[in-house]
């Protein structure tokens, strides 16, 4: 029990330490990345950050999704069919997404052949519009807001609450893994590389 008890301090410890470092660059230009970076979960309530796996045996069904996007298009799971997908849940008012938007992108730039797809929980189309123009985001994000459409198809894999979610998508629209809470870049690398390697 106390061996249990030191490794999660330790692990607490660690978490915060390199989050500490990762939101230095942006908190001093970002309020909200500032305030997480305070610990002050104002707005959102934050994953625990673990990290789920499925293996391909275990990710039953392709799950088919639509929704409009932020420019007024539609985008759809049949769209993207043969195509790995890394779906990420945010609003522009959670810190977490304020702090994880860059290294997003910085891994989207790393895996060109996978798309990336936000989904917006609470925000309209202008703001998350905004957004993405704000933090140089180069995909689309469904407005979810209003039908919770998204969420809904993703039933008991997203957990509503917890805001960021990304999920990684196999290349027959199964969730191969998710993440509550912020990402780890080095985790989702190793999580999009799994999918994209698969045959």
């Amino acid at each position: 029990m106390l061996k249990q008890q030191v490794l999660r301090v330790a692990t607490a410890m660690a978490v915060a330490g390199s989050l500490a470092i990762g939101l230095g660059a942006c908190a001093a230009n970002d309020p909200l990345a500032s305030q997480f970076k305070a610990g002050d979960n104002k707005n959102y309530i934050a994953g625990d950050g673990s990290v789920t796996e499925y293996p391909v045996a275990n990710r039953g069904k392709s799950v088919t999704w639509a929704g409009p996007t932020e420019t007024g298009g539609i985008l759809s799971s049949t769209q993207l069919t043969g195509v790995p997908v890394v779906m990420n849940y945010w609003y522009a008012g959670c810190a977490p997404c304020r702090a994880e938007a860059p290294e997003l992108l910085e891994i989207s730039k790393k895996f060109p052949k996978v798309q990336f797809v936000g989904v917006n929980v609470r925000d309209s189309a202008a703001t998350a519009a905004a957004f993405n123009r704000n933090f140089k985001l180069t995909w689309s994000s469904i407005i979810d807001s209003q039908t919770g459409s998204v969420a809904l198809a993703f039933t008991g894999i997203v957990t509503p609450a917890a805001v960021p979610t990304t999920l990684v998508i196999d290349k027959r629209g199964r969730v191969s893994a998710r993440v509550l809470g912020r990402i780890d870049k080095s985790i989702l690398t190793t999580l999009i590389k799994t999918v994209q390697d698969e045959k």
